[in-house]
């Protein structure tokens, strides 16, 4: 194999290139460890199988890195354009925040149904008093605040920093929760390397259909939850219909969704959120179907989960079969 050598008019280090890498992986020596990089021609000779070597490493290094990554670029440029608009109560967001007339009961009454909230907070004002909870994709905390004044101890994750800011900066105007909430530029397969197994509940509310690899995105989830713990999702379904009124009608018709937020190739089917999640050791405890009325600008369950819904799932304490 032969060796080219090139020499760059602003530098005096040469830059050696082995053509047999840049054609298969365009690695340049240069971005190899200083290590490996010879200090003359014939040193370069002698170590080109290291260089080959190693250029190989790194490229299936990264793409070993892509391909376990949750996080879209493109999703995360759409949603720092908007990062400071998660409180305005007529603003992009002012959809998502009405959900929580259903994400909130449906997460705290799914933890009481399971058990795992204690019966004397059930019977209070605070029902997830001590519960930990992750939301994961918090934006700006919309989620978060509510859950934490129901007694949880919440953490929020997102990988912007300009979301995080946005929700520390709110959180601290209530000093009755500023305590209770921790947020982190995270993605979710960060923090399983952290806190595996560690959560009461996980909610990730729509969150799945902005993200790579939704595998790894769902395994990652169910492992950071205890035996007995609870995931809750809130997507969007993968149909004609979804297509109509979650990007024609809400994003390019009525503008009550920025345009482009959504890709409907993206849209998760339940029935493909539920294998994922059984095959993870879950069981699935409710699917809902969720209704936006736009004149009400109110939130309805419905029997119809074509389009909008939302899904409980509960990690089994022993391996199930069936």
């Amino acid at each position: 194999m032969q060796m080219k050598f090139l020499k760059k008019s602003n530098q005096s280090m040469q830059t050696i290139i082995c053509q047999h890498c840049q054609r298969n992986t365009g690695h340049q020596l240069s971005t190899l460890p200083k290590v490996y990089r010879p200090s003359s021609v014939n040193t370069a000779k002698n170590i080109q199988t290291i260089i080959c070597q190693q250029a190989t490493k790194l490229s299936t290094t990264n793409y070993t890195r892509q391909m376990s990554s949750t996080i879209n670029p493109e999703e995360l440029q759409k949603f720092r354009l908007l990062s400071q608009k998660w409180w305005d109560s007529r603003g992009d967001f002012a959809v998502l925040r009405a959900m929580n007339s259903l994400r909130i009961p449906l997460v705290r009454d799914g933890l009481k149904h399971t058990g795992i909230a204690s019966l004397k907070a059930t019977l209070g004002p605070k029902p997830l008093d001590g519960l930990k909870i992750l939301d994961v994709g918090c934006g700006g905390g919309l989620l978060c605040e509510p859950l934490a004044r129901l007694g949880a101890i919440v953490t929020g994750i997102d990988p912007l920093q300009e979301n995080i800011e946005v929700a520390k900066q709110h959180s601290a105007q209530d000093p009755q929760i500023s305590g209770q909430i921790t947020y982190l530029v995270s993605s979710v397969e960060e923090q399983v390397q952290n806190q595996p197994s560690y959560y009461d509940a996980v909610v990730a509310s729509e969150v799945v259909e902005h993200v790579d690899n939704v595998e790894v995105f769902i395994s990652s989830a169910v492992d950071l939850v205890k035996k007995g713990g609870s995931l809750f999702f809130t997507t969007v379904n993968r149909t004609w219909l979804s297509y109509v009124l979650a990007i024609c009608i809400a994003e390019w018709g009525l503008r009550i969704v920025p345009r482009g937020t959504h890709e409907w190739s993206k849209f998760i089917p339940p029935v493909n959120l539920k294998e994922q999640l059984e095959s993870k050791n879950c069981h699935i405890q409710l699917l809902h179907g969720m209704c936006y009325n736009p004149v009400t600008r109110k939130w309805s369950w419905i029997t119809d989960s074509s389009v909008n819904y939302a899904l409980h799932a509960v990690k089994l304490n022993e391996t199930h079969t069936t």
